[in-house]
């Protein structure tokens, strides 16, 4: 079940980006995850529900967004019907996986102090 280690990954990755931007807490996370990338939804849900507590994120909603596999013609870059023939009718050219293998955090909502976000400002806007 690597669910497990795809989400101790995004814990990580969300920890380090609330440190490098003095945050006091994530709010949300966003991931997107394609339809091949033999990640079980559910099962990537329940992980987060486990591993969040005692990190930044232990309030942070989780939204996973699915990506459909999409594949196109590598000679002709046009894109090839779902669920069809992994060729390109037109000439005839392999296919190519154009997305549906991802696994990314799209986005990250981060609680800066104010302080925190001052501090980082340029003398020329401090307060």
């Amino acid at each position: 079940m690597h669910e497990w280690s795809i989400v101790e990954s995004l814990i990580r990755e969300a920890e380090r980006q609330a440190a490098a931007h003095g945050a006091s807490r994530v709010r949300r996370l966003q991931v997107r995850v394609g339809a091949l990338a033999g990640v079980e939804i559910p099962l990537l849900e329940s992980a987060y529900a486990t591993f969040r507590e005692r990190s930044c994120c232990a309030d942070a909603a989780l939204e996973v967004e699915a990506v459909p596999a999409r594949w196109h013609c590598a000679r002709c870059e046009r894109d090839l019907a779902p669920g069809g023939r992994l060729r390109c009718e037109r000439c005839g050219g392999p296919a190519q996986l154009a997305s549906g293998d991802e696994i990314v955090l799209a986005r990250l909502e981060l609680e800066v102090e104010a302080s925190a976000a001052r501090s980082g400002a340029p003398a020329s806007e401090a307060p």
